[in-house]
């Protein structure tokens, strides 16, 4: 495998300062993805609407999100990540700060798309700036505390929201929660701000690419990432929000008990990103990325065919989490690995969509499979997508395109 080298020098302290920024950046994307589902109740009563009808809010922002981020990543490769990123920030805070004001549920659910739309440059900048910026001695631990970042994002989220909901209403956390976005943004967009550079380190490589994009995002290699992505979203999806409910549907789990596993798979999770950015410099990331997957797909088995009592679903749910977690920043090794310099966005902005695409198609299989009695199916479908995705590892490694050495 040939991986993408760079002219990169960047002192560590300059390294320190991307990372921190396109850090909070993914806090702030992963709080405002979260910030209505802590309040749904709250919501729905004041616009009398159901549940369903509420979730089209969930709807719009994931489709927008979908929509444009692969063109958010074209862009970024244009003219910057800082800039992008700072449209990012001030789009999803001011629709979502929008949102508590309006009165008009479609208006609403219009504002949730809006927020979408701003939600989708940030994978597409992040690990552009990331990959352009940072040496590469130092990118494994970058992957790792962006992922961990957003991470924490998600998980400050709910306590936040209905701890300011109780001081100020939803309205008001709506507003309030706005605020962190739009302050980063103009932190980035202070005049003479150099933490994210307003062009890409690349621009001659970007030029000389720009006619063969199309042919860059359809490469074999390019889209076997992609299908990774979108599988390792299918075992995300389904360990995160069905492994619970399918442990006390399936063997008779107290939920309190299945809950503690889904705490355990979290918890080690979130530990192993951040142990993950460590050995992806002296380690394969494809051979990282298959154990993790391998583990996790029997781990996923046993839970599916076994019945481990609430000790071994624990414990399984607890290597599953962190073998996963493992691999994060070795999985986004791979496909810096393979992209051309100076096409970092629209490459992670591609891939990354897969994410989205699984996460409109994955509830709908699990939601099948627990309504007809088949809570077992959730973890042998997880586990088949990880020994799918392991597949897509070993052919996703070949340099999408030729490119000139340093």
């Amino acid at each position: 495998m040939t991986e993408t080298r760079l002219p990169l020098a960047a002192a560590p302290t300059g390294d320190t300062r991307v990372i921190a920024a396109v850090s909070a950046a993914h806090f702030v994307s992963h709080y405002f993805i979260l910030i209505l589902p802590p309040v749904f109740e709250m919501v729905r009563t004041e616009f009398k609407v159901s549940y369903t009808e509420l979730g089209f809010a969930l709807v719009a922002f994931n489709v927008m999100c979908a929509a444009f981020q692969t063109p958010a990543g074209f862009l970024v490769d244009r003219i910057g990540a800082r800039r992008v990123l700072v449209f990012g920030l001030v789009t999803g805070a001011l629709a979502l700060a929008a949102a508590g004001l309006v009165h008009s549920f479609w208006l609403f659910v219009v504002l949730f798309g809006l927020g979408g739309l701003g939600n989708s440059v940030y994978h597409p900048a992040d690990y552009a700036a990331l990959s352009d910026r940072v040496a590469a001695e130092r990118i494994g631990r970058a992957y790792s505390v962006h992922t961990f970042s957003g991470m924490l994002g998600g998980a400050a989220a709910p306590a936040t929201m209905l701890f300011l909901e109780s001081q100020i209403g939803w309205r008001g956390a709506f507003v309030a929660s706005a605020l962190p976005g739009l302050a980063l943004a103009a932190w980035l967009a202070l005049p003479g701000r150099d933490v994210l550079p307003a062009r890409p380190r690349a621009a001659h490589d970007r030029a000389a690419a720009a006619d063969s994009s199309v042919r860059l995002l359809t490469s074999p290699v390019i889209l076997l990432n992609f299908v990774f992505f979108a599988l390792f979203a299918v075992f995300q999806l389904g360990l995160q929000n069905y492994s619970a409910v399918a442990l006390a549907a399936g063997y008779g789990l107290p939920l309190a008990a299945a809950s503690v596993a889904l705490t355990a798979y979290l918890l080690l999770s979130a530990i192993g990103v951040l142990l993950g950015g460590f050995p992806v410099g002296r380690i394969s990331p494809a051979l990282l990325t298959a154990a993790g997957m391998l583990v996790v797909a029997v781990c996923t088995a046993l839970l599916a065919t076994v019945d481990l009592g609430t000790v071994g679903a624990v414990l399984a749910l607890g290597i599953a989490g962190l073998a996963g977690g493992i691999a994060m920043p070795a999985r986004d090794m791979i496909v810096r690995a393979v992209t051309p310099p100076g096409q970092f966005g629209k490459v992670f902005g591609f891939v990354t969509t897969g994410f989205n695409i699984a996460g409109v198609v994955a509830p709908v299989i699990f939601g099948l499979l627990m309504d007809h009695g088949r809570p077992g199916g959730v973890f042998l479908v997880v586990a088949a997508a990880c020994l799918l995705s392991i597949a897509t590892v070993v052919g996703g490694r070949t340099p999408a395109l030729a490119r000139p050495r340093d």
